[in-house]
């Protein structure tokens, strides 16, 4: 595995969080990539333009969306404001306190109406309560919070477009796509947008949008009435491709997302998930056993690979001399397991913890 990940020849990553690791293997092919575009110019990227619609038809077959509405956006703030852009100002947005601020700060900048629920052991009581209360017409959220590690539960998300079949449900994808098995189509979700530099393991400048047929009809309408560009090199553009693909799409950054894509579901998300939910799970019962992750968190169906632990700045500066990479994040210090962390990894940040290294 070092061999595919040389940083952890010389760190302990339990950072992945805030950023994914750049394979050998992907780093070769994007340097292929440039040597091409160097040889070939315009005649490369012509020939290589066929990549965009296979990445966006990848996307589609392992999490499930239909292609027709996949689209690729540079990141997940890019993906969601322009999602914003293209909704009636009168939408009502319910949040989530200590939301990522790529989630909520555009709603409030945009001047939408908005309430928020905190995030505790009745979260799913909460969200309720707020529906009927405050009347929603959209439901946005992480699907895994990007301090706490909270995650949302599938079941809940599904039982939410059943019961408020109205009430549009918008997900950040960043910090939970490529560490599960997922099918957008069956989720209950009617957008999942989300940057794949993270857990993807692609490298930056590349994300992803999945949108149902219920929040295609519900943006853009007024676009939808002009007449599209005729322009020959336009012409499989749809209205919403126009707006959430209104340029070119760099085929060394969304390729680099298709390799790793390919690399990924080679490995399988199904085995991806069970390396990485039984290394999470060991961590969060250690973490919990030193009074570092609450008891609630432990009862959760759906859990993250994400864990926040409240450590003094001495414990920190211990895990950065023993090389051990984890991110502040609020009000405490963020870890991550990912498929390339092993138990020798979790074993080496308790000694830590312990005061044994």
């Amino acid at each position: 595995m070092n061999l595919s990940f040389p940083i952890l020849k010389e760190y302990t990553y339990l950072n992945t969080a805030n950023s994914g690791i750049l394979s050998t293997n992907l780093a070769e092919w994007r340097t292929q990539h440039d040597e091409a575009f160097m040889a070939g110019g315009s005649l490369f990227k012509m020939e290589s333009m066929p990549l965009i619609t296979e990445l966006r038809n990848n996307i589609a077959k392992h999490f499930g969306s239909k292609p027709e509405n996949t689209y690729l956006v540079q990141n997940f703030s890019i993906g969601f404001n322009i999602l914003l852009n293209g909704l009636d100002r009168n939408h009502r947005f319910l949040l989530l306190e200590e939301e990522y601020p790529s989630v909520s700060y555009p709603i409030m900048s945009m001047g939408f109406d908005y309430d928020s629920v905190p995030i505790d052991k009745k979260l799913e009581e909460n969200i309720i309560n707020a529906i009927e209360e405050f009347k929603p017409t959209i439901l946005a959220f992480s699907m895994v919070q990007y301090i706490s590690g909270f995650r949302m539960d599938d079941d809940f998300i599904q039982k939410l477009k059943t019961t408020y079949p109205n009430l549009l449900l918008v997900g950040d994808g960043t910090q939970f796509l490529g560490t599960a098995t997922f099918n957008f189509e069956k989720s209950g979700l009617d957008a999942l947008i989300g940057s794949g530099y993270k857990w993807l393991l692609a490298g930056y400048g590349n994300g992803y949008v999945m949108l149902s047929d219920q929040m295609k009809d519900a943006i853009y309408a007024k676009n939808k009435l002009a007449n599209l560009p005729t322009a020959p090199f336009l012409k499989e553009k749809d209205h919403l491709s126009m707006c959430f693909e209104p340029g070119h799409l760099d085929t060394l950054n969304f390729g680099t997302l298709n390799e790793s894509l390919k690399y990924l579901s080679a490995m399988g998300f199904d085995e991806i998930e069970k390396t990485t939910q039984t290394l999470s799970n060991q961590a969060r019962l250690a973490l919990n056993a030193r009074g570092l992750v609450p008891d609630w968190m432990l009862d959760r169906k759906y859990q993250s690979t994400i864990m926040s632990m409240p450590l003094d700045q001495k414990t920190v500066d211990k895990l950065a001399a023993a090389k051990i990479l984890a991110s502040p994040r609020g009000a405490g210090t963020r870890i991550s397991f990912h498929f390339y962390n092993t138990e020798e990894d979790l074993i080496q940040l308790l000694e830590v913890l312990d005061g044994k290294n």
